[in-house]
């Protein structure tokens, strides 16, 4: 598949690693880098960038608003823990081909009572303290948690304690990463 494209129309991105909001030009050359949990990574003039999957369209690729909700859940239930468990999943960091869970950098989720529904409540890392992308990440599980049925709110805090290593690795992702 050729991974060469020209941006059709102005399209805001987070610039990578740095975690800023960048606008790519119209016209501008971008090579896709990374297809995964909805995203894209694009290398261009600019570095590295990540486009969320709504604005896919700027890049020639199909549109997507991330992955679709779940069927409802019933009145009063609490959300599936292993559905969201699936969203987070799907959030990736931009530089890696593992979604975060296998990277080991989700240390804890919690499902509690709230008004309407149900909180989630994640902890999570990142590899390294200086990563800018960290908030970028975060809101993306958040949005991605938001899509599970029962859940009206959900919390990701970045945590640092403790810190991440390798050795979380999944055994999954440590096959994807070449490192077994």
């Amino acid at each position: 598949m050729n991974n060469d494209r020209t941006v059709s129309r102005a399209v805001e991105a987070i610039q990578i690693p740095y975690g800023t909001k960048v606008t790519i030009p119209e016209g501008a050359k971008v090579v896709i880098t990374q297809r995964l949990g909805g995203s894209f990574t694009v290398m261009g003039d600019f570095g590295l960038a990540r486009i969320d999957g709504a604005e896919a369209d700027a890049i020639g690729e199909e549109k997507s608003a991330g992955l679709a909700a779940a069927a409802p859940a019933a009145e009063g239930s609490a959300p599936d823990p292993d559905l969201v468990w699936t969203k987070l999943r799907a959030v990736y960091d931009p530089e890696i081909p593992v979604n975060i869970v296998d990277l080991g950098l989700v240390y804890a989720m919690d499902i509690k009572p709230a008004e309407g529904g149900h909180r989630v409540d994640v902890q999570m890392t990142l590899t390294a303290p200086g990563c800018g992308m960290g908030p970028a990440i975060a809101a993306d599980a958040k949005s991605k948690i938001l899509q599970v049925p029962g859940v009206v709110d959900a919390e990701v805090a970045l945590v640092w304690e403790p810190a991440w290593n390798q050795g979380m690795i999944s055994e999954e992702g440590k096959m994807i990463l070449g490192l077994v």
